[in-house]
């Protein structure tokens, strides 16, 4: 049987007064009602197809969107909209971070808006401690095919190179401006099949900018069989070449899309055959980070309560303060509450990703987070457990 660290003192994750603390009866029972829909697997696979459908349709289905998934799980549809969401989380001593989650465009006008769209996040980070750290997406800045066929390392087109050096051009016109500003940038990860270019293009930037601090951070998504082995790489390379290497540390996003690819193509899967031995990496990579916290600054994005409890066990026995500026904490907004505020209202650095942009552009994070929450062993009958539990205990009140 695993044995589970000891918590910090004074942090209980099933602390349902502090969790919710922030949300109304009326948020309460809209939130519970949407777990208990999106844990009906079948109604959540025809959702999507059903939305798009209606969408299309010009269907007057956008204001219940907005009113339920779209309300749960994202801030507005603008930066200006989120602020009521910032202010929110800052109260229960959470910060956010500011995501443009507008997906699956493939113009070069678009990806210039896109790049500038994040722009205005750092620039709106700029000197708000309530936002302190901001994200993109490589394929919110050019195209995936691009991506997909640089990784696999076949020639470029003269026309595709061209195409490439915008793409980073964008990039690092990101990256400059967060070190002139100060703001710490996060590089997302994606599909295995376009990471190789990805994860290139942010060592060099993290090169170029982390010299004196952190400013930009990879994505490391432990359910890759490969990815420990790459973060004590990466780590070995900033230690020779002088630079903070910036490590976001997640499970994965893309776990049925990947292992269906592998077998659809005939090639070895890139994820762990099992959970057990995605949460051995990642609690392993936690470890790393830890003991190597003078030249690592790292993000863990995780709703496991276990890696969490290690997380704070480690930190204890190291003497390593809660608020140390190289470790955060991350859930996302409308999940994991109960981790977040609790981390929060203990001292920990905690920020919840806070995506926004117009309902229809967002609906396929929507539709992933909806998946996420079906797919993670216990994660719908967890948040419907807290939620019935603060109900229980405000109405004895």
């Amino acid at each position: 049987m695993k044995s589970r660290p000891a918590k910090s003192h004074n942090l209980s994750f099933d602390n349902t007064e502090i969790a919710f603390r922030g949300k109304s009866n009326a948020d309460l029972t809209r939130a519970y009602w949407l777990f208990k829909f999106i844990s009906i697997n079948f109604l959540t696979k025809i959702g999507p197809s059903i939305t798009n459908a209606a969408l299309k349709l010009g269907l007057p289905v956008k204001s219940l969107i907005k009113a339920t998934i779209f309300r749960q799980f994202c801030g507005g549809e603008s930066i200006a909209e989120c602020e009521q969401t910032v202010a929110q989380l800052h109260a229960g001593s959470v910060g956010s971070i500011l995501d443009y989650s507008v997906e699956g465009e493939d113009d070069e006008e678009v990806f210039d808006h896109t790049c500038e769209e994040i722009m205005k996040t750092i620039r709106h980070a700029d000197g708000d401690d309530r936002i302190p750290l901001t994200v993109f997406k490589v394929t919110g800045l050019g195209r995936f095919a691009l991506l997909e066929k640089i990784n696999a390392g076949q020639a470029l087109e003269a026309a595709e190179k061209s195409e490439f050096q915008r793409l980073s051009h964008r990039v690092d016109q990101i990256c400059r401006l967060a070190h002139e500003l100060n703001v710490r940038v996060m590089i997302d990860a994606e599909e295995s099949w376009i990471q190789d270019p990805i994860d290139s293009m942010a060592l060099e930037m993290m090169g170029r900018y982390n010299q004196e601090q952190v400013i930009v951070f990879n994505t490391y998504q432990l359910y890759r069989n490969d990815k420990l082995a790459s973060l004590q790489a990466d780590i070995k390379l900033a230690v020779s070449e002088q630079f903070i290497l910036g490590a976001k540390l997640v499970r994965g996003a893309y776990m049925e899309k990947e292992r269906e690819r592998a077998a659809e193509m005939a090639y070895a899967s890139p994820i762990h055959s099992d959970k057990q031995s995605t949460d051995n990496d990642y609690n392993d990579a936690l470890k790393l980070c830890i003991s190597k916290i003078d030249f690592v600054s790292f993000v863990a994005g995780t709703h496991n309560e276990f890696s969490c409890e290690l997380l704070t066990r480690l930190l204890e026995e190291k003497g390593i303060p809660h608020d140390h500026e190289h470790i955060y904490f991350s859930q996302l907004l409308g999940m994991s509450d109960n981790l977040s505020f609790n981390l929060g209202s203990a001292g920990y650095n905690v920020a919840k990703y806070v995506p926004y942009g117009p309902v229809k552009a967002v609906m396929p994070y929507l539709f992933r987070r909806a998946e996420e929450n079906t797919s993670v062993a216990g994660q719908m009958g967890r948040e419907l457990r807290l939620i019935s539990e603060e109900m229980k205990r405000r109405k004895l009140k």
